[in-house]
């Protein structure tokens, strides 16, 4: 049966042809959009169809045996219904007249559409927010180290900075007193030339006066 027979089969129950193309292809379409899309297409008692990924393999030519790389792809594939494996192998039997008898599905068992897109904006969403509230968190460990370690090293200096304050005074005191001493030398020096200069002078020229006086004496004698 093609789709054109299937179309035929179920034109006297929806009222025409026209209205069973018009469902037979919103069915098919609704099926293929969400098995692309990824979705599961779960229908009880009739199967599901699914979206599965195939990674990338050698195999062999059934023609020549060469040995051929597979690249990666993705296949859908169908999986049957335990109602439609009981009427295919017998267990139950097809009535004569009216419908298959499968289980009716249950609300929402037919993936895909409006329900689903929503669903995996939700998700997608929820993973977005945990992503940026992690990348939140590492960045404020990541600020508090930082922060830490630059109040460690302002502390650190800051106590460099008190211990060298008392050793830097003392130098600056003693630096300051050896200038001074330096200074009171300096003026105390020629004070104590002047000094030396005008002691040493009455005694020379006493001295001279006396010897002056002794050669005119020895002079007279003679």
């Amino acid at each position: 049966m093609n789709k054109a027979q299937l179309v035929e089969a179920i034109a006297d129950k929806l009222g025409g042809r026209q209205q069973a193309a018009d469902a037979v292809d919103a069915v098919l379409d609704a099926i293929v959009r969400a098995t692309v899309a990824g979705d599961r297409v779960s229908v009880t008692g009739f199967g599901s169809f699914e979206k599965v990924d195939r990674p990338a393999r050698y195999a062999r030519n059934p023609q020549t045996g060469e040995r051929v790389r597979v690249k990666k792809t993705s296949v859908p594939r169908f999986r049957a219904g335990q109602g439609f494996k009981d009427l295919v192998s017998g267990t139950k039997k097809l009535p004569k007249g009216g419908e298959v008898s499968v289980k009716k599905a249950p609300k929402g068992s037919l993936t895909g559409g409006a329900a689903v897109t929503v669903k995996k904006a939700a998700a997608k969403k929820a993973v977005t927010a945990k992503k940026a509230a992690a990348k939140t968190a590492v960045a404020k460990k990541a600020v508090a180290k930082k922060t830490t370690a630059a109040a460690k090293k302002t502390t650190a200096k800051t106590a460099v900075a008190k211990k060298a304050a008392p050793a830097a005074k003392k130098a600056t005191v003693k630096k300051a007193a050896a200038t001074a001493k330096k200074a009171a030398a300096t003026k105390t020096a020629p004070a104590a030339k002047k000094a030396t200069a005008k002691t040493t002078a009455p005694a020379t020229k006493k001295a001279t006066a006396r010897k002056t006086t002794a050669k005119k004496t020895t002079a007279r004698k003679k």
